[in-house]
């Protein structure tokens, strides 16, 4: 299958240190890729360079162009990117005095001419992306009164109302409660399966992983250690080895998912003292 973004022999520093080294990923239209790791292995650096928001040492970057063929991504305007790849990152502004289709609408700046009202091809994809993620019922809500759960949702909204064929989402499940989180998961599936997008995500729950992606990407100290299906790379050796603690990755026997299971350390409280007084008489 072709890759829709590719990204090949990427070296990417903070400062003249290199923090990724010679990765290449590809993601492909249908396919949820999902990027885990600990803290500092370089899963958002990398996911940030695919969305040419941060420079590369080294490497190419090619995104497919609508014919399939593939196009370096540097040899695009940012408005001719715009149209391909979108990013959700994990630094957002909090808008404040829009209403929830208004901050929604910002997703079709790169369809339109600069100062140019919307189209009725723009107002159908708003619909859509509204549709989609459960907002529709709020739509002229504003968005100062949504709670933190709807307001991701607000922003997983702009990043479909600007229909791309890649999207890259950095922990969009991050401080939300379990009901958004799995709503976020399953809109993730529904994104790859009925709408063919190519999906890259950052998460830091294997669990979630495991459950929502069809190929997992682990990285450590800025190397990919593996790159595959979830039952390939989310192993009880390979994260043992990557997370510097023992676990165990077992499958539901109902549903056949798999779990991650960390062995903690054992919590030694200390036993209660119980006073054996006689009662006084």
């Amino acid at each position: 299958m072709t890759a829709s973004l590719r990204g090949s022999g990427l070296v990417l520093a903070y400062g003249g240190e290199p923090v990724v080294h010679g990765a290449s990923v590809a993601l492909r239209a249908g396919v949820v890729t999902a990027f885990v790791g600990p803290n500092g292995s370089g899963k958002s650096t990398l996911l940030r360079s695919l969305a040419r928001l941060h420079r590369m040492e080294s490497g190419t970057i090619e995104v497919a162009a609508p014919d399939g063929a593939p196009t370096p991504t540097s040899s695009l305007s940012a408005r001719a990117f715009a149209r391909r790849v979108t990013l959700l990152s994990q630094e957002r502004p909090h808008p404040s005095g829009l209403a929830v289709r208004d901050v929604v609408n910002f997703g079709r700046h790169p369809h339109r001419a600069r100062f140019g009202a919307p189209t009725d091809a723009d107002r159908a994809a708003v619909d859509r992306a509204l549709a989609l993620t459960g907002l529709a019922a709020m739509a002229d809500r504003p968005v100062d009164e949504v709670s933190g759960g709807e307001l991701q949702r607000v922003w997983v909204a702009t990043c479909l109302a600007q229909d791309t064929g890649v999207l890259l989402l950095d922990e969009p499940t991050n401080h939300l409660d379990l009901r958004y989180q799995v709503e976020i998961l399953d809109l993730i599936r529904v994104l790859a399966e009925e709408h063919g997008t190519a999906l890259g995500v950052v998460l830091h729950d294997l669990d979630d992983a495991a459950e929502v992606a069809d190929e997992v990407v682990l990285l450590h100290a800025g190397h990919i250690r593996a790159a595959g299906p979830p039952a390939e790379v989310l192993t009880s050796d390979l994260l043992s080895d990557v997370y510097g603690l023992q676990v165990d990755v077992v499958a539901d026997p109902a549903s056949g998912r798999l779990r991650i299971e960390p062995h903690r350390r054992p919590r030694h409280r200390p036993t209660p003292t119980v006073n054996h007084q006689e009662p006084t008489p």
